[in-house]
């Protein structure tokens, strides 16, 4: 194998387990260009009458040809060996425990307030790609509307297997050690307390950086990811574009068979080949896979009353047809200072036409004292009520309302338009919390129309 970085590149960089530099290129979005080897990346043409190295010239496309240029998303790569030689005679797979939107079952699907605790590591060796289990569905993955979440926990690598997605875009949430993906785009470290988001249709492959990983996906059907509009808050905070960073090219040359592994319309396939189809050398363009640090996240919110909307720590978001009504938005719940006068700090009790599925990275989330642990998953479908717990309640309701920092946290949530199914998997699991709704069941009446004020 020949991982090769191109080293002429400004971006920042880390070390990798093979003490060869991983190096990023930033911002959100731009028009990239990088090569591992000099001159392999044509300059004022796409698509030349012979590429250097012996290399093809291969488009590929996230968008259709026309779309408007701000949502047009394509990129050229320059390869050992086109595409079409990365698959072979497709054999259909069995995984039955990733599921795909839409699944119809057979009786009345469950219905609450749902929350569990963390999965256990496998005991047998278990790669990324075998370690994936569907807990929610949402909307239609063939119509390209909607989502799934998803645990995983991995204890082995992917060596000679590779995966890619037609389905949508998936959203790596790391809980407990870090991942290594390899992709045609390059290599990326993603740790717990960063995100890593891997493009529809791309080839890649998983390392657990630390013998084992476990987490959280978001497997995202529509309308690719991209950051929120910031509205009045202007120009800048929140996710900040640079923050973003893109691999530089690398590229494996490996000549022994590998099995390449597909989804497509909610089914596996499998084909074999004789060689890596990580063996692009050079791109340019836009549609990549990046990664971001959720701790360089500068939240606003509320300096004088009240507890503002969760929308304002939204990192980002996968719009819909309806302006303002998101396939999905990613936001979380980083630390930051709580200084507001006279008012109930948490989140407040509401219900909400949107579905959130929540997961902890780390410490304490502070709408509920109790049971909500890190690697743990909770679900609020569609109008379903939820808020804090009793303990949280009481707390914030007596509080001194001097400022307080909530430090070492950091919680995130998956919502959709789109009610979320849990799948008989998820709905079976052990680790399912029977007495859930029971951290609401101590709130008692306490209305005194005898008395005024708080």
């Amino acid at each position: 194998m020949a991982d090769h970085i191109n080293e002429n590149s400004n971006a920042e960089n880390s070390d990798l387990s093979n003490v060869k530099p991983v190096v990023y290129m930033p911002g959100f979005g731009n028009d990239f260009e990088t090569e591992s080897l000099p001159g392999a990346l044509p300059q004022g043409q796409n698509s030349p009458q012979r590429c250097a190295y012996g290399l093809y010239a291969e488009q590929l496309s996230g968008s259709p040809f026309t779309a408007p240029r701000g949502t047009n998303e394509r990129s050229w790569l320059y390869r050992i060996r086109p595409s079409v030689r990365h698959t072979n005679h497709f054999e259909p797979t069995l995984r039955p425990l990733w599921q795909t939107a839409p699944v119809y079952k057979n009786g009345v699907p469950p219905l609450g307030q749902l929350r569990w605790n963390p999965q256990e590591m496998p005991e047998q060796p278990t790669s990324f790609l075998d370690g994936i289990h569907t807990i929610t569905l949402a909307g239609d993955a063939s119509s390209h509307a909607g989502m799934a979440t998803h645990i995983y926990a991995c204890n082995a690598p992917m060596v000679d297997d590779y995966f890619f997605n037609s389905d949508g875009e998936l959203l790596v949430v790391p809980q407990l050690g870090g991942l290594q993906i390899f992709t045609e785009m390059g290599i990326i470290d993603v740790a717990p307390g960063e995100i890593c988001v891997l493009p529809r249709g791309m080839f890649f492959k998983v390392s657990p950086l630390d013998g084992e990983a476990r987490g959280y996906l978001c497997e995202n059907y529509g309308a690719k990811f991209t950051l929120p509009d910031r509205g009045p808050i202007g120009a800048n905070c929140l996710a900040n574009p640079r923050d973003f960073k893109t691999p530089v090219a690398a590229f494996e040359d490996k000549e022994s068979t590998c099995r390449v592994h597909v989804k497509w319309c909610g089914h596996f396939y499998t084909t074999t080949i004789e060689h890596s189809p990580l063996d692009v050398v050079a791109w340019h363009g836009n549609y990549a896979p990046y990664k971001y640090d959720l701790a360089t996240f500068s939240p606003v919110g509320a300096i004088l009353f009240d507890h503002p909307d969760p929308s304002i720590f939204t990192v980002l978001t996968a719009p819909s047809g309806e302006a303002g009504t998101a396939n999905i938005d990613f936001v979380i719940f980083p630390p930051r200072w709580m200084v507001a006068e006279h008012s109930f700090r948490p989140p407040w009790y509401h219900r909400n036409i949107m579905s959130e599925f929540m997961g902890l990275i780390h410490g304490q989330y502070d709408a509920k004292e109790e049971g909500f642990v890190p690697g743990g998953f909770s679900l609020h479908n569609m109008m379903l009520p939820h808020g804090p717990d009793l303990d949280a309640f009481e707390k914030a309701s007596a509080a001194d309302l001097k400022p307080v920092k909530l430090a070492d946290t950091m919680a995130f949530m998956i919502e959709t338009r789109f009610p979320q199914q849990v799948t008989d998997y998820a709905n079976n699991l052990p680790t399912l919390q029977d007495d859930y709704i029971a951290c609401w069941a101590d709130l008692k009446r306490r209305f005194d129309g005898t008395l005024e004020g708080c």
